[in-house]
């Protein structure tokens, strides 16, 4: 029968190359699901991959979906290095959105706008998603309570208040009784960076997010310690370093990032509330981090990979007539395929009688 073996010596090389072969495997498996749906593979993986980045349009669409995941992803690596598991960025996202969007809201009643009124707003947005994730943190550093559990059922109270606000003093009274708020004036409105497209300031707020991410865990002496509470908890205490400062730090970095992807969502391509501000960029963002290997430069390419699974997943039910889960179903195949690829790293099969 067939046995797993630990591997004396994991090959550092493969480590890196996981996430690769994950993504090969992900389009093998994409083949063999369009030859079962009885459609062409050539095309099928044309529309997915290829037709998005065909022109300059596609490409900013794509960065369009880049944006969210990226600044999710690069707090979300640095609460895994942490080793503090927030599964709950979706509902950090959804408070950031909403605290953003009220912001914006309030002060678009006779305001032109402008730099200052959009800073406003996304610094409220950073604080929703600050504050949404400090109840995960707190009761985790008062109570002991499983961060895993705790930030994944806030996301659904999350959803739920904003769905309330959106119902009810936020619900835009000339919009024929719809759930959602009015639309933002263009002077509350992210700028665009290539025109004739709908690519916004947000793309530039993502990669800066990352760069600085970057910084803060390879040459900070606080994300130092920071990696070191997660890896080595015994080590960090006997250092000196707080495991508590750890939590809270990764956790509100965390929220703060997954907060600003929710209102540059709003004041970006939706511009306005809506009951539902995301597709769930928040659950996607947690397999962009670990296809990035938790490291905030590697997470810039695994967001774009799954930018594409998004706008491929779009274009192929519209022309392939594909289910509209075809897209979760190649998120799903993607984290499977890292997870099996990491297994065979650190083990090996034998067969033993």
């Amino acid at each position: 029968m067939l046995k797993l073996e630990q591997r004396p010596a994991p090959s550092a090389v493969m480590s890196w190359m996981s996430p690769v072969l994950a993504v090969l495997l992900t389009v093998l498996c994409g083949v063999i699901m369009f030859v079962a749906l009885g459609k062409n593979p050539l095309t099928g993986l044309a529309v997915f991959f290829l037709e998005p980045i065909k022109d300059l349009r596609g490409w900013s669409e794509v960065g369009i979906k880049v944006a969210p995941l990226l600044l999710i992803a690069v707090g979300l690596a640095i609460c895994f290095r942490a080793n503090v598991f927030n599964i709950g960025a979706e509902g950090q996202l959804v408070m950031g959105a909403a605290a953003g969007g009220a912001a914006a809201l309030y002060f678009d009643n006779g305001s032109n706008g402008g730099a200052l009124m959009i800073a406003t707003a996304l610094a409220a947005g950073m604080l929703g998603g600050m504050g949404w994730a400090a109840i995960t943190a707190w009761l985790r550093d008062r109570f002991n309570a499983n961060e895993i559990l705790v930030s994944l059922m806030l996301v659904y109270v999350a959803q739920l208040l904003l769905s309330y606000l959106v119902n009810g003093v936020l619900r835009d009274p000339d919009g024929f009784n719809f759930p959602q708020s009015k639309m933002l004036s263009d002077g509350f409105l992210l700028p665009i960076i290539v025109p004739q497209t709908r690519l916004h300031l947000g793309i530039v707020l993502a990669l800066a997010a990352s760069a600085l991410g970057w910084i803060f865990l390879s040459k900070s002496f606080s994300g130092f310690k920071l990696q070191v509470g997660g890896m080595a908890p015994r080590a960090a205490r006997y250092a000196g370093f707080s495991a508590r400062k750890s939590l809270w730090t990764s956790m509100l970095l965390c929220g703060a990032l997954a907060g600003l992807a929710g209102v540059c969502e709003v004041l970006g391509p939706i511009g306005q509330l809506t009951p539902s501000v995301s597709p769930g960029y928040g659950f996607a963002a947690i397999i962009v981090a670990y296809v990035g290997r938790l490291h905030p430069v590697g997470v810039v390419f695994s967001s774009f990979i799954m930018a594409l699974f998004y706008i491929g997943g779009e274009l192929a039910q519209s022309r392939l007539g594909m289910p509209s889960a075809i897209t979760g179903v190649f998120q799903g195949i993607l984290l499977f395929s890292l997870l099996a690829c990491d297994v065979l790293i650190h083990y090996k099969l034998s067969w033993r009688k």
